[in-house]
């Protein structure tokens, strides 16, 4: 089955050879180029994206407020961010409203088909895979749940695998750096600040769930899921 990639660029001068290189690299790929016809996609659309790639800056409103409705259509959707906008308060704002990833602009399009990749391979391999559990957490890696004693919880697609490579490895310290290239990309090697704010609304989740304990921070190290 072809994936299927939603490229949201209002510039044609952008948009063009990025469609052309994502369609040669074998990908199903729809482009709009605004908020409404985006939005009236997603509410119609009988089969979703795999990933979408995003720009911020859009005619007819914010890009933050479109990845905020995205992911409230599509839970399991990649969102990956391509904007100008550089600053740390731009990114974190993208990632809090339910952004996987965060490119630049001027970006290569040899970067974003490698992330691209990475994303869907990373879904497949989960696709693959059966349940983890630990302290009372069920993640269900195929499905793409999450119970805690047994009750549902909603989470975001990176906040997902980032709980499931951590069950996965319960009982272990898990560095920082592995956890960034396992769960954003391969060879990662920058700042580790878009773990810290995952692993800090996946507590708040968990707490609220009724787990505030089972993910503890390992000095110099990394994480740990607490095997109960």
């Amino acid at each position: 089955m072809t994936d299927r990639i939603w490229l949201v660029e209002d510039d044609d001068a952008l948009a063009a050879p990025l469609v052309a290189a994502l369609k040669a690299a074998g990908f199903d790929v729809v482009r709009t180029s605004n908020v409404a016809d985006t939005t009236l996609l997603a509410r119609t659309s009988l089969d979703g994206p795999d990933l979408v790639l995003l720009d911020l800056g859009l005619p007819d409103g914010d890009g933050v407020d479109l990845a905020r409705t995205l992911r409230m259509l599509a839970p399991s959707t990649v969102i990956v961010v391509l904007t100008a906008r550089t600053e740390e308060a731009d990114v974190i704002v993208a990632l809090d409203a339910g952004a996987d990833d965060y490119l630049t602009k001027p970006y290569r399009l040899a970067e974003i088909l490698a992330r691209v990749r990475a994303h869907l391979r990373r879904q497949v391999d989960a696709r693959d895979q059966s349940t983890v559990e630990a302290s009372g957490v069920r993640v269900d890696l195929a499905a793409r749940t999450v119970d805690v004693d047994g009750e549902p919880i909603r989470l975001r697609a990176k906040e997902f695998e980032l709980l499931a490579d951590l069950v996965t490895h319960a009982g272990e310290a898990v560095r920082r750096e592995d956890l960034m290239s396992r769960v954003w990309d391969q060879h990662w090697d920058g700042p580790t600040k878009t773990l810290d704010m995952h692993v800090s609304w996946l507590r708040r989740k968990l707490a609220d769930a009724g787990r505030p304990d089972v993910l503890t921070t390992v000095r110099g190290v990394g994480y740990r899921f607490e095997r109960g």
